[in-house]
């Protein structure tokens, strides 16, 4: 019953972690027309084949084959992904024949999807598999891929907001309370281990909440541990890309990364290798960040900090003792190569007075 991502926007998504130059939407107008404006900041074009009522009975594989030619001649493109949508799939679109009608079956390749397929993982899985026979990626990344994305819908059906029926959303704990209490500790000399735990893009925001900790804790005492699953060495090259910018920031201002994690598509693995790293460490307080529902529980005061507003609760019922909210994680992501802004990073800076 609770709201969740359909495998369309994860198929589109997938196809930009892909550096897929042009995504084509069998579809309507307006279908994933939110996720197609925020892709087209990152660099992706994403267009539609607008698809009519009429289309609907008679098939619209002619417009498929215009809108993939009006494409090539517009952006010439290196590789086009064309996604199925809920019309174009359960009608029978024969798609494949429409691209190879088209001229273009060297650079594009089709993604068979629709939003009534289940969870949102299994257009990430569609996408990959596609991309794997295209040879964007080999079989080995494929299942490597798989797993992580079996993996990841286990924990959102375990601990996170898929683990009810219907979960209310939450705005969390107030910001400032979250800051003070951090920077009181601080100023206390207490130690404070921050677990970044992210996924993909949202990576750069996250990323501000240990580097505003660890700038506090240079101006007011204190200790940090950091722990980040920022390996470069595993992973699509644009998400490798990420965790490179994030470590060449931590690095600029003299923050080191205690210990790698993982990469930032295993994060459902990360935060059980973060944990077990911290499991002979001795500190005063837990900060996990980004995906924190991936986290084994531990027996520590912690906090979390996650971009839900339905991970709220969850969170809440596994002890957290403050759950926060960064509520624009998506929208404020796109486009960038640094890290941005966050709103407890924002908070936490205040708290410590730094400018």
């Amino acid at each position: 019953m609770t709201p969740r991502p359909n495998p369309i926007v994860a198929a589109l998504y997938t196809l930009r972690d892909l550096d897929v130059d042009v995504a084509v939407l069998h579809g309507p107008s307006g279908c994933g027309f939110r996720a197609a404006r925020l892709l087209e900041e990152d660099g992706m074009k994403v267009v539609t084949t607008s698809m009519s009522e009429e289309d609907l009975i008679f098939g619209a594989s002619d417009k498929l084959i215009e809108v993939l030619n009006e494409v090539d001649e517009l952006f010439s493109p290196r590789t086009i992904g064309v996604v199925g949508s809920c019309v174009s799939m359960i009608i029978g679109e024969n798609v494949k024949k429409a691209i190879i009608d088209s001229g273009l079956k060297d650079k594009a390749f089709f993604v068979e999807i629709h939003g009534c397929m289940g969870a949102n993982t299994r257009g990430a899985i569609e996408t990959l598999k596609a991309a794997m026979e295209f040879g964007l990626i080999d079989e080995k990344e494929f299942q490597r891929q798989e797993k992580m994305l079996l993996l990841a819908t286990e924990v959102e059906s375990n601990s996170g907001m898929a683990k009810s029926k219907y979960t209310r959303p939450s705005r969390g704990a107030e910001l400032k309370t979250v800051a003070e209490y951090i920077v009181n500790l601080l100023k206390d000399n207490k130690k404070i281990a921050v677990i970044l735990n992210a996924k993909k893009e949202t990576a750069y925001l996250f990323a501000d909440v240990p580097l505003s900790i660890n700038l506090a804790s240079k101006k007011l005492g204190g200790s940090i541990i950091n722990v980040g699953n920022l390996s470069t060495e595993v992973g699509l090259s644009r998400i490798k890309r990420y965790a490179e910018d994030i470590k060449k920031e931590f690095e600029s201002n003299e923050i080191s990364i205690d210990f790698i994690s993982g990469g930032m598509d295993e994060y459902p693995i990360a935060g059980k290798n973060a944990i077990s790293y911290l499991n002979d460490k001795d500190f005063d307080l837990l900060v996990a960040v980004g995906i924190p529902q991936a986290l084994p529980l531990i027996d520590k005061e912690s906090i979390a900090v996650t971009n839900g507003p339905r991970e709220v609760h969850p969170l809440e019922d596994a002890g957290y003792k403050y759950v926060t909210v960064e509520i624009a994680s998506h929208s404020t992501v796109m486009g960038t190569r640094e890290i941005v802004l966050s709103e407890l990073g924002e908070a936490i800076r205040k708290a410590a007075g730094i400018q």
